[in-house]
């Protein structure tokens, strides 16, 4: 039998059919470039957590980070390890939880120059215009920091951007996040001013306060359920 292709019953047929193909071609794409997608996105944590240790891979960030990274565990506040996969906890999620229920990962980065460890957290928070993240390395000693990386998703160019640039992540390097024996996380503040817990400090983005202001809240945050398991780095 043939339709007649001005007739409506051809039309739907024609639109059903181009539905079908379209769809399911769509279905086949997506479904191909899943893992290439879930690759580049876990590719680039790995190159944010090597950032916090000064590292820039050339080639492979998976091969550097798999060589580097010697150990990868969860924590709960106490510090006692937990079963689960740190690299893919939901740290977004955590930090909107009260401390003693948050997993916490660690990574622990071997640097080949001299064999020491340095202890990566990651950290979340919020920024003028959308979230804010980054990893700070703490060295062997649990008290003071190695490195650190920071990462927005929409703060303003010039402005509350800057906490991407090496010129803002660099002051944290050498800090301290103990003073006798007290957990103090390291405070973020306008040039010229100094924190009343006489806290180690780094200069706040000019122009840019309330981005500055979420990074040292999301420090603040994200670092303190980890103080149990600093303390037991040096013991």
């Amino acid at each position: 039998m043939t339709l007649n292709k001005q007739s409506n019953i051809y039309t739907v047929i024609y639109i059903v059919v181009m539905v079908v193909v379209v769809g399911t071609a769509l279905a086949l794409t997506a479904m191909t470039l899943k893992p290439i997608q879930s690759r580049n996105v876990s590719a680039d944590k790995m190159k944010q957590i090597l950032a916090s240790v000064h590292v820039t891979p050339e080639k492979d960030v998976i091969a550097d980070f798999n060589s580097l990274i010697v150990e990868q565990y969860i924590i709960d506040s106490n510090g006692n390890k937990v079963e689960g996969n740190a690299f893919d906890v939901d740290v977004a999620s955590q930090v909107k939880l009260d401390e003693t229920e948050r997993q916490l990962p660690v990574f622990v980065c071997q640097l080949p120059e001299d064999g020491s460890l340095k202890y990566i957290l990651p950290m979340y928070g919020a920024g003028l215009w959308g979230p804010i993240w980054g990893y700070v390395a703490v060295n062997g000693d649990g008290k003071t920091i190695y490195g650190a990386y920071f990462a927005h998703q929409g703060e303003t160019p010039g402005l509350g951007a800057e906490i991407e640039k090496p010129a803002f992540s660099d002051q944290f390097n050498g800090k301290s996040l103990f003073s006798d024996d007290r957990f103090v996380p390291v405070a973020v503040l306008k040039k010229g001013l100094k924190p009343s817990e006489g806290q180690e400090y780094v200069d706040a983005i000019s122009g840019g306060t309330i981005t500055s202001t979420g990074v040292s809240n999301m420090i603040a945050n994200s670092l303190s359920p980890y103080q149990q398991f600093l303390k037991t780095l040096n013991d």
